[in-house]
């Protein structure tokens, strides 16, 4: 929560001297930004940034180039607020971003405006939201290990071979038969899935032997 706190307090000292740079994002090439677009150009944004994304968020060159030329004192402008973040928790961490370079933030569609009191007041309840929900996830997953280990579990992935399976790759392997990735093909499982079993049962599985084929 602190942290967020320290995002909302610097948030304050943003100053509006600067220039209106707009960002749309449109999810395939199928879509048309100019909605977008035409509502940050009457907005007063003397550039607008437009990404076209088909994948992931991650990778978004035009916002990239738009970080690159904002200036203490600008502000960063969009449409709507799931145009720049993913979920509040990545919106907030955008806006902290943007605040450290002394940036406002302003979203069209909910009214919002960091340079103004109000919409401070407004992301400072959409941190600590997000800090909340991240605290229960943190408490749910707290509470699902300590109930396992009370069941005698522990936590992690569950193994990819039963005992029985576990059992037959062993006779398979031992007989000097079948390779491997033959012995994993059988399963349905990896050849690396097959070593880990193997060697957890205390069989010295090494490299193939001259007798075997290439797994």
């Amino acid at each position: 929560m602190a942290r967020y706190f320290q995002c909302w307090m610097s948030i304050a000292t943003v100053s509006t001297a600067g220039h209106l740079l707009g960002y749309a994002r449109v999810s395939t090439t199928d879509q048309d930004a100019a909605l977008q677009v035409d509502a940050l150009t009457a907005a007063g944004c003397y550039r607008v940034f437009v990404d076209t994304i088909s994948g992931s968020l991650d990778h978004r060159p035009e916002l990239t180039k738009l970080m690159d030329q904002l200036r203490p004192g600008d502000t960063l402008v969009v449409w709507r607020l799931d145009r720049l973040g993913r979920s509040i928790r990545h919106l907030i961490d955008q806006l902290q971003i943007l605040s450290e370079q002394g940036v406002g933030f302003r979203s069209l569609q909910e009214t919002i405006d960091t340079t103004s009191s109000g919409g401070r007041l407004v992301f400072h309840v959409f941190a600590a939201l997000a800090e909340f929900e991240r605290d229960l996830i943190r408490e749910r997953t707290n509470a699902g290990l300590a109930a396992a280990r009370a069941r005698g579990r522990k936590g992690g992935r569950p193994p990819a071979l039963s005992p029985d399976q576990v059992k037959a790759a062993r006779r398979m392997y031992e007989q000097n038969e079948m390779t491997v990735a033959k012995i994993g093909a059988v399963l349905g499982v990896s050849r690396a899935t097959i070593y880990r079993a193997l060697n957890r049962q205390s069989v010295p599985v090494v490299e193939p032997r001259q007798s075997r084929s290439a797994v």
